[in-house]
Parts: structure tokens; sequence; C-alpha cells
């Protein structure tokens, strides 16, 4: 009973928020500047979030940032409120991250990831890496780096549309549904990258053993 209490109460806050963003996604396009500012706001950091977590370096993420939202500017008369706001806000930020990493894969230099961005905290995804009392041995610390640091080079070898499924799936726990509106391709399509992008992945650590 108080799951399915609890479960009307989030639908219904997910929908409150839905009609505010959509009021002042209508008063933006009819020309209110503070309206779009308002939305900039309720979404800032979650883009900067979701763009960091795509490219894993603060500067690419800023510059990611700064084009979505330019973007969201630029076409939000074209937004038909036939989906959230939000997912069509991320749907841009994939997109504009996608094109990042495609030009990023062309020059081989900048495919590692800057070791000053890198923090060791990256998930394991195959839950190989035991958490408990992790502070308080240095040497599974020092471990729990390198697992990190090999998964983010495993991910970094993947083609842009692989890592941005995985990225999605994984690291903002998306559903392949959402992620494949996002993409603008089928559901079957996110779930065929993310399995090739989970085999590679597999395949790179096993051979970094």
């Amino acid at each position: 009973m108080g799951m399915s209490v609890a479960l009307e109460r989030d639908a219904r806050q997910a929908a409150v928020k839905i009609s505010d963003d959509h009021a002042l996604v209508r008063d933006a396009q009819a020309g209110d500047r503070l309206a779009f500012e308002e939305l900039v706001r309720r979404y800032d950091r979650e883009v900067l979030r979701l763009a960091l977590n795509l490219v894993h370096r603060s500067e690419d993420a800023r510059d990611i940032y700064q084009e979505s939202f330019l973007r969201v500017y630029r076409n939000l008369h074209r937004f038909r409120f036939e989906c959230s706001f939000y997912t069509w806000l991320y749907r841009i930020v994939t997109n504009v991250a996608l094109d990042h990493l495609r030009r990023r894969s062309s020059r081989r230099e900048d495919q590692a990831p800057a070791s000053e961005e890198f923090d060791g905290t990256s998930r394991d995804f195959f839950d190989r890496q035991p958490e408990s009392n992790a502070a308080s041995n240095p040497e599974r610390v020092v471990l729990g780096q390198e697992l990190g640091q090999r998964i983010q080079e495993a991910i970094d070898h993947l083609s842009p549309r692989e890592r941005v499924v995985f990225e999605l799936k994984h690291y903002q726990g998306l559903k392949l549904r959402v992620i494949g509106e996002m993409l603008g391709t089928s559901e079957e399509t996110v779930k065929n990258s993310l399995f090739r992008a989970t085999r590679k992945l597999r395949a790179s650590l096993d051979e970094m053993r």
C-alpha cells in the first residue's frame, strides 16, 4: 500500500513538472526571455552532469553544455509538446555529445581522457570491484582506481554510438526505450548497440588481466 501511494505521488509530481516545463516553453516560444532562463536554471546541472558522464573531460563537457543550450534556444520554436521537455533536451545534449565523440575519435591523440579528469570513481558495471572497507585498505583503493581507469580506457575504444548508449544506460540509468527516443532510433537498435558495447568491454578487460 505504502509503495503504491509513493508511486502515485511520484507520478503526480512528474506530471506537474512536465506541465510546468511546458508552460515555460510556451512563454519562451512567445519571446519571454525570463521563461527560457528558468528552463536553463532547472536543468543546467543535469545537462552538465550528463555531458561530463559522456565525455569525461570538464572542458569538453562545458563546450557541450553551451552548444546544447544554444541549440535549444535556436530550436525551441520546433518543440511540439509530443514528449516532455526533459526528454527533448536530453536528446539534444546526447546528439551534441555524440557529434563531439565522433570528432574526437578521428583524432587518436585525443582519445585518452586527461589524467587529471579521472578520479577513480567510475562504477564497475561488472560488479567485480568489492567496496567494503575500501577506504581502510590502500591496496584495494589503488586496485579500484586501476580497474576504473582500465574500464574508462576500454570505453574510449567503443564507437561513439556504443559509448553513448552504454553511458546512458549504466551511468544515467535510463531505459532503452528512452535512449532510443533520444537517439532517434528503435529500442531494438539500442539493445544491439548495448550488447556490442558490453561484449567489447568484456573482451578488452579480459585482455588487460
